[in-house]
């Protein structure tokens, strides 16, 4: 199946998919030192889907670049684009560490409930105004999403047209806790 070929220039591994009859070749060697080294970012679905409309503000001159990079690559994108690439996740690793470090209580609560909630939004409204207070006030972030004018944000409407189906109880707790405590 998998096999190294030792006397080629590169150093990788062939697969041969007998079922499908294709066949793929995986480079085993390390980037170039240009290509700057960066971790993954080690978060599920919940959490980049939380912190997504946040990324997408903190991050947005890095998406442009890469995204320009990709326009211009004309196919080759994936590698020519490695560089701008690695400077997204990097941004993006922030962000979250970011919300870790100054507002982990409600992001955790937020993607939480959007776990619990199939990843649906709008049954986790009240989580969501909780993350979005936190963030504005101590990383000054701001969700918006693009394209939409202001008086019509979903997120900022209190009497939305799609309302939660099932409700996360820990995010109502919050919610109201808040709520009685004046603080939001």
């Amino acid at each position: 199946m998998s096999s190294t070929h030792t006397n080629d220039s590169l150093n990788s591994s062939n697969y041969v998919d007998k079922l499908k009859d294709t066949h793929f070749v995986f480079e085993n060697d390390k980037l170039p030192s240009e290509i700057p080294d960066v971790e993954e970012v080690g978060a599920t679905t919940a959490p980049l889907l939380s912190a997504a409309y946040f990324i997408g503000a903190k991050c947005q001159d890095y998406n442009d670049d890469f995204m320009l990079c990709q326009k211009e690559a004309k196919g080759n994108g994936p590698i020519d684009c490695l560089k701008e690439g690695r400077r997204v996740t990097r941004c993006a690793s922030g962000v979250l560490k970011d919300l870790n470090t100054h507002c982990s209580d409600e992001f955790r609560l937020h993607w939480q409930c959007l776990s619990f909630s199939n990843l649906e939004y709008k049954n986790c409204r009240k989580a969501e105004s909780l993350l979005n207070k936190c963030v504005f006030e101590k990383m000054n972030l701001v969700k918006k999403i693009p394209g939409i004018p202001e008086d019509r944000q979903i997120h900022l409407k209190q009497n939305p047209v799609l309302k939660p189906v099932a409700l996360h109880q820990d995010s109502e707790l919050a919610f109201k806790k808040s709520q009685n405590e004046n603080s939001i």
